[in-house]
This record gives structure tokens, C-alpha cells and sequence, in this order.
């Protein structure tokens, strides 16, 4: 019977808390730059609409995100 090397709870295990690790790390990095903008950043998103803003967020939860992966990796 072939071993599914994948599937053993131990590498579930090990992706499942990287995973959660890197969630953290990513909020944390999101909090820390919305507490050092001079404006409520959720707040100019959701409530002013503000889509240009929603850009450059956008654009750096990709790059802590890719940061956060290099890194666990």
C-alpha cells in the first residue's frame, strides 16, 4: 500500500499552524500600519469609498502577505 505522505496528521497539523501563524503575523503587520496612518484606514475604505486607498491596501496586504509566505517557507 502506498504511503500518502500528504495526509498523515502531523503534516496536517504542520499546515494547519503555519497557516494560522501566517494569519496572525498578517494582522498584526495590517494593524501596525493602520495605527501609524494619520486617517482610520477601514473607515476611508468602508465608509468614504475611498477606492484609491482601497488600492494601496490592497497592494500592501499583497506584499505582507508574500513577506509573511517567504518566510514560513
Amino acid at each position: 500500500m502506498p504511503k500518502i505522505e500528504w495526509l498523515q496528521p502531523m503534516a496536517i497539523l504542520g499546515t494547519l499552524l503555519y497557516a494560522l501563524i501566517g494569519v496572525a503575523i498578517f494582522w498584526i503587520a495590517f494593524i501596525v500600519i493602520d495605527k501609524i496612518t494619520p486617517y482610520d484606514l477601514w473607515g476611508e475604505i468602508v465608509e468614504k469609498h475611498n477606492k484609491a486607498l482601497a488600492m494601496v491596501v490592497a497592494a500592501m496586504c499583497l506584499g505582507i502577505s508574500i513577506i509573511v509566505a517567504a518566510a514560513i517557507h
